[in-house]
């Protein structure tokens, strides 16, 4: 059954977001200093009641604040009498904190693998040309079982490739030097900002991010982003990155009572701006579909053309707070964010925007047919638990108490390829001496899912037969000999097996966003 969650209020009207309408998108706009960020918080602590887990980030640092008991605020006090709130009563709420950087909060981590090219190329500011290299890159990879786990792992595979270009060029294309080149200045680029934090593993798993406390209540998983908006292309690509891997690992979920989780993507514009064209448009189809996984995405902004017309249309749920009409560009600004509301014949909606008060926003929301009800002006109902940062002993707290607390603070390192593409370069081993780190194969073919059916003797082997000991090359035996050691092919085989959790698996497959598919890796 759905359950309706106050969010406004008039001396007239009370303004309800339907929990069976919240995975339908949203919309919370307004000027710097307008009440967002209380908005946020209110709705966030609105779907925890419900059991409903959240995800934001924390531009400012303000929003810690919703795991301590609220009280003490004047503001608030007065607030809640203005809107005549009898039940209201201050609360904390469970909190999960987060953070790339690993000192506010959990690290918060994604394999090279997983995040794709496309979206790695957006992170590194790559051309459509040196776009399309990336992409040959991981499809070298993805079919010759070399996981790319970290930043050395694809400096390694970039260096690779481009050291060998002339034998791709027949199969994969011609393969730019200067593009190589560029994107090794990016990576180095992205490392010197903390990137080889974000890369690695444990890979977060998004069902840590869906989880409810002990008394049913949704958790609120809060990215400290304060350190991560100096690089704004990784804080908006990692975000759509979590996107991603909740689009592609959820099941099918239909029509819900209520989501199963609500995603707010704060300064959304970062997100859109100057982003291509082919990612603007699986963005549109990541949002418009993520609703039947459960979904709900709310996108934070200044104004609504900050997002383009065909996400703009999916999102349902509006709340606009305050815009500035300084220029003829701004007063064209709220103008369009007045039109893109159900209009209210008793509103001149444009008027009023620019002489909204701090908390008091124009809102709409979808009626239980789906319908955008009559845009109200209204005050929001404030939040219940404390306002502002904790502080750094609570902090210390929340994450020694966490149910993830010492899981991904344990940094992994496998075997993947950097160590393979390194023990290449080395000198090659005598037969009698076995390579450091592999073990004698004693798994059948037919469990091998790169395993290859023995080639004619007139074939010669490709390149990475060679390189990867399929045919007689480094650490793997050759054609007319059956070596008691497994090659290194033999070896990458297995761990692709391995990550991708299948053992009859023949190949890489990247969803719409280019992460890997499925929900094991």
């Amino acid at each position: 059954m759905s359950t309706p969650l106050l969010i406004a209020k008039n001396t007239e009207h009370e303004v309800f977001l339907l929990s069976q309408m919240a995975n339908r998108h949203g919309l919370i706009t307004g000027a710097t200093g307008t009440g967002k960020t209380v908005t946020l918080q209110s709705l966030a602590e609105s779907f925890s009641r419900i059991g409903v887990p959240v995800f934001m980030s924390d531009i400012k640092g303000d929003l810690s604040g919703i795991s301590q008991v609220g009280g003490g605020n004047a503001k608030i006090t007065a607030r809640v009498a203005q809107l005549g709130l009898d039940d209201f009563a201050h609360r904390a709420y469970p909190v999960t904190l987060w953070d790339v950087f690993g000192k506010q909060g959990h690290p918060l981590r994604a394999t090279i693998s997983d995040m794709g090219p496309l979206l790695l190329g957006r992170m590194l500011n790559l051309n459509e040309v040196q776009q399309g290299v990336l992409a040959l890159v991981f499809k070298i990879a993805d079919d010759n079982g070399l996981l790319l786990l970290d930043l050395k792992d694809l400096r390694a595979m970039v260096q690779m490739v481009g050291e060998n270009a002339s034998d791709f060029t027949s199969e994969y294309g011609n393969i730019s030097t200067a593009s190589v080149g560029a994107i090794q200045r990016g990576l180095l680029q992205i490392e010197m900002q903390g990137g080889d934090n974000l890369f690695g593993e444990p890979m977060l798993n998004i069902a840590d991010l869906m989880q409810t406390d002990g008394n049913g209540f949704g958790m609120v998983n809060i990215l400290a982003a304060d350190a991560l908006m100096t690089s704004p292309k990784v804080y908006s690509t990692l975000l759509l990155w979590l996107l991603s891997e909740l689009y592609e690992n959820l099941p099918e979920a239909g029509d819900l009572d209520k989501p199963k989780l609500v995603f707010f993507f704060d300064e959304a514009h970062l997100l859109f701006s100057d982003a291509p064209a082919v990612l603007l448009e699986k963005v549109e189809q990541v949002v418009r579909l993520i609703r039947s996984k459960g979904v709900g995405v709310y996108f934070v902004t200044q104004n609504p053309a900050d997002v383009p017309d065909k996400v703009l249309g999916q999102l349902g749920n509006r709340v606009q707070h305050a815009l500035r009409a300084f220029s003829p560009r701004d007063q064209k600004a709220v103008k369009a964010a007045a039109d893109t509301m159900r209009d209210n014949p008793d509103l001149d909606e444009a008027d009023i925007i620019t002489h909204l008060g701090v908390g008091e926003a124009l809102v709409s929301c979808l009626d239980e047919h789906g319908t955008p009800s009559i845009v109200q002006r209204a005050l929001i109902v404030p939040p219940q638990a404390q306002i502002g940062p904790i502080t750094p002993a609570q902090r210390s707290t929340l994450l020694a108490e966490s149910l993830i607390a010492g899981y991904y603070e344990k940094v992994l390192d496998r075997e993947s390829a950097y160590e393979l593409l390194k023990g290449h370069a080395e000198p090659a081993k005598t037969e009698a001496e076995a390579p450091k780190g592999f073990t004698p194969a004693a798994t059948p073919d037919s469990y091998r899912p790169n395993a290859r059916t023995p080639e004619p003797e007139a074939e010669k082997p490709g390149f990475f037969d060679n390189l990867l000991g399929n045919g007689g090359g480094l650490f793997g035996g050759g054609n007319n000999t059956r070596s008691n050691r497994q090659g290194l092919g033999e070896t990458l085989a297995k761990s692709a097996a391995r990550s991708i959790g299948s053992a009859v698996g023949r190949e890489i497959i990247r969803g719409v966003l280019g992460s890997l598919l499925g929900g094991k890796r």
